[in-house]
This record gives structure tokens, sequence and C-alpha cells, in this order.
């Protein structure tokens, strides 16, 4: 596998078709809740990433094939004073699991991390997923309790 790892041009077409086909394909994973994004979604996504003036998306390529995705929102420790990046999604195509492009990912995301200063890197993992082995690798690991993750869905 010849990999390359880019960061999206949000107003690269070409990127953006990526960005929608990965960011998909990873929905319809069971590791990604099994469902195919909205309509909806899929016409906004990009345009909402554009947006988000935090949002930085990473696009994997073996030749000209996307092959991964990481998308990620940096954030500002309050803990530490630094900034901090937060991996939304990561996601690797079937075909390509197991060849090393979600490490070859996370490993950008953190040299991309370290070049801003940032404290940390963090990420939310569904218990069922079997991406947790590879992220344990790559060093992540799971807050000690009390922590836990919470959230409030807002809208459908």
């Amino acid at each position: 596998m010849k990999l390359n790892i880019v960061q999206a041009d949000y107003y690269n077409p070409t990127h953006a078709e990526h960005i929608v086909y990965l960011t998909n394909a990873y929905a319809e994973d069971e590791m990604g809740g099994g469902q195919s994004l909205s309509v909806h979604v899929k016409e906004h996504l990009v345009e909402g990433l554009k947006a988000t003036s935090n949002s930085m998306v990473l696009i994997a390529y073996n030749n000209d094939e996307p092959v991964g995705i990481v998308n990620c929102f940096w954030a500002y420790s309050t803990f530490y004073a630094k900034p901090l990046v937060n991996i939304h999604d990561l996601a690797v195509v079937e075909s390509a699991r197991g060849q090393g492009v979600g490490a070859a990912l996370i490993q950008e995301v953190k040299r991309r991390a370290i070049d801003r200063g940032a404290c940390k890197v963090t990420l939310e993992v569904l218990e069922n997923n079997a991406a947790r082995r590879l992220y344990e690798r790559e060093g992540f690991s799971y807050g000690k309790p009390p922590y836990y993750f919470m959230s409030m869905k807002l809208d459908e």
C-alpha cells in the first residue's frame, strides 16, 4: 500500500466528495452505527465543516483511492491552558483495514497536535468497536472513574 495523507480542502470538489463518501461508509458500518447518513447530512456535511473554523479533516489515499478519514476538531484545555484535538470520526474502508491506515491517520493527527503545542488528543469509542485495540496500541487510555462521557441530543 502506498499511503498518502492530506488535509482536506473543503473547496476541492474531489476532497468534498471523498469526505462524504468515507464518512458515510463509516456510518453504514456496524462500528459507526450501521445506518447511512441522511440525505440532508450528505448535502450539508462539507458546507458545515467549511463554516466550522476549528475543523480538520485528513484523508488517507492509497494511490488516488480514498481509504481512510479522520474528522477532528480543535478545542482548548482549561486545565492545561493549551490546545487539544478531538478525533470525532476515524474510519478505514473495509478493504484497507489491517494495513496500517488507521495508525497512520492517528500518527498524523498526533504530529499536527504536537506542532500546534497541544496537550492531548481525545476520542470517544463505542464499547463494541474493534478499533479500540488500535487506539490502545497508539497510546490512548481510558479515563479513570468517575469520568463518563455524556451527551444531550438536541435535534434529529
